[in-house]
């Protein structure tokens, strides 16, 4: 059979597959299964290597302990004790709530690691506080959609497991590298919330005397000690990835029980189930994906697109805005974890063949693929605020297109200088 049909089979079944709205893992696994029969292939040829891959990554159980640290964590009351706790550090500034969404997202981004997490888990919460505090719906709308970005990117991040399990790179140096991206978004967003808070007169908040805010930072404290614990035994070299995930949800467990007292055995039960279901479409999507990369290599896609690629440029730097384009484009139109499962894989080898720094190019992609989840007019992510608002699709673009440019002068910032980047990483070795 013409050996550019069999390249371009799986492409066209997956392309299906979403049309009709089939599940990642198995339009994947069908892309895969489709290759298989009709060159015939030894199916448990694939079924070793596959299984081989899934064996040797430790990272694997790393992804559900994060899972299981966020859905213990993320309570209603544990957060509500970080928006008092925010807000009280930006008590009596105008836009003071504003400030706590942004603050918010990337505390609570070091819990989750998701912007679906933090969209769906706090969002409504967030954006009901600041339409009680005088806000516009669709600006309240948009701060919450625009922040949610820094959930896959500040540390702990699901996006960067998946890649470091995908790609064989140091998980401990992809979180890293996220931690000045992160901290350049939050400062932009700050900037932007400061500068419209005053041009709309957005309300002050409530002014909180010392002793008031001694006592939210008091029961803050034991929350913000989960990221702290589970960073800190990263970066200190004291435990692995995997083991700083047991030692964070540990502690989550003991502290929702013991200090704050919302986790019951009915509750852990449902973190326990939430925890299982999530995990398993990440495993079986991880699983499809190698697939999918075995089939990649038997049916030389991947060097048919990298002598493509290498007919555009060789230039590292324009390679990686090209890599953006195509990225952000995916990720106006679907979930990141499409975009990652299949489009990544492919691109590993062309980048290994450029001599790009893998945790440098984790990073960028990680920024980008979420970054095309809020770009109109297809923003995936503003979809779903809309869609649990009820607030008009265009007019959440329309204030989110100032921040929107923001995050797109910081990724450029990103890939022109990579030690933005590579810098943590590299210090810390």
């Amino acid at each position: 059979m013409n050996e550019y049909i069999l390249i371009l089979v799986p492409i066209i079944v997956i392309l299906v597959c979403f049309l009709i709205r089939v599940p990642i893992p198995f339009a994947l696994l069908g892309a895969a299964v489709t290759y298989i029969l009709m060159t015939g292939t030894s199916l448990s040829a694939v079924c070793d290597t596959v299984m081989g891959q899934l064996y040797s990554n430790s990272t694997l159980i790393a992804a559900p302990l994060f899972i299981f640290t966020a859905n213990v964590m993320m309570s209603s009351k544990i957060s509500e004790y970080m928006y008092t706790f925010i807000k009280a550090i930006f008590g009596g500034k105008k836009g003071t709530t504003a400030y706590m969404n942004i603050f918010a997202s990337l505390i609570f981004s070091g819990m989750s690691g998701s912007a679906v997490a933090d969209v769906a888990g706090n969002g409504v919460m967030e954006i009901e506080e600041m339409k009680r505090d005088g806000y516009d719906m669709p600006f309240s709308c948009a701060v919450t959609a625009a922040t949610a970005v820094i959930g896959p990117i500040f540390p702990p991040s699901i996006q960067m497991v998946i890649f470091a399990m995908l790609t064989g790179a140091s998980v401990g140096s992809l979180f890293l590298g996220g931690v000045v991206p992160a901290l350049m978004l939050v400062i932009m967003f700050a900037v932007y919330v400061w500068y419209i808070s005053r041009k709309r007169d957005y309300p002050r908040g409530p002014k909180y005397t010392m002793k008031e805010f001694l006592k939210f930072t008091w029961k803050a404290l034991p929350a913000l000690g989960t990221p702290i614990i589970l960073l800190g035994g990263i970066y200190t070299g004291v435990v692995t990835t995997t083991e700083s995930g047991v030692l964070a949800a540990f502690y989550g467990i003991l502290i929702s029980i013991f200090v704050y007292k919302v986790l019951g055995p009915k509750e852990l039960i449902k973190a326990i189930k939430n925890t299982v279901i999530q995990s398993g479409i990440i495993t079986a999507s991880l699983a499809s994906s190698f697939a999918l990369s075995y089939v990649t290599a038997r049916s030389g896609m991947g060097v048919a697109l990298a002598n493509a690629v290498e007919g555009i440029t060789t230039n590292p730097l324009v390679f990686m805005f090209l890599v953006n384009i195509v990225f952000i484009i995916a990720g106006m139109f679907v979930p990141t974890e499409i975009s990652t499962f299949i489009i990544t894989p492919l691109l590993i080898p062309i980048v290994n063949a450029l001599g790009i720094n893998m945790i440098y190019f984790g990073v960028v992609t990680s920024i980008n693929i979420i970054l095309g989840n809020v770009t109109p007019p297809f923003g995936f992510l503003c979809f779903t605020i809309s869609g649990m608002t009820g607030v008009n699709l265009g007019k959440i673009f329309k204030e989110m297109m100032p921040m929107i440019i923001g995050m797109f002068i910081v990724l450029i910032l990103l890939i022109l200088f990579p030690n933005l980047i590579l810098f943590i990483p590299s210090m810390m070795g």
